[in-house]
């Protein structure tokens, strides 16, 4: 058991899920919407009713997430950059310095539409 929670600790400095991450996830919610069930039945309280639709949605859309994660595979910041020294994309290509230089030549224009300060006279006692 302290195994486990070691384990859940290691993984939160590592990218992606871990297997700890995932079962804890579950029974966070697991628990929670228990919890909220739980006030449901005892308080009868719309609050709680609308609190556990929201929390189940959550749910839904965490476990939805950690399974586009692991469908995707996560790439590493050297074999990014060795993926784009093959491809030549760098930061130096020359779209991106067309992109930089019309970006930075242009002077914004003032808008017609916008209004104009209004001048104050200011009264003498």
């Amino acid at each position: 058991m302290a195994s486990f929670f070691v384990a859940l600790w290691e993984s939160i400095f590592q990218p992606g899920t871990s297997p700890q991450l995932i079962v804890a996830t579950h029974v966070s919610f697991a628990l929670l919407l228990c919890v909220l069930g739980s006030q449901i039945y005892l308080t009868k309280n719309i609050h709680f009713i609308a609190l556990a639709v929201i929390a189940a949605l959550l749910w839904v859309t965490v476990t939805w997430f950690i399974y586009e994660l692991n469908r995707v595979k996560l790439q590493s910041n050297e074999d990014i950059a060795r993926a784009q020294e093959k491809t030549g994309s760098g930061s130096d290509s020359a779209s991106d310095k067309k992109l930089s230089s019309s970006s930075t030549s242009h002077k914004p224009i003032a808008d017609s539409n916008s209004p104009k300060p209004r001048k104050t006279k200011s009264r003498r006692a």
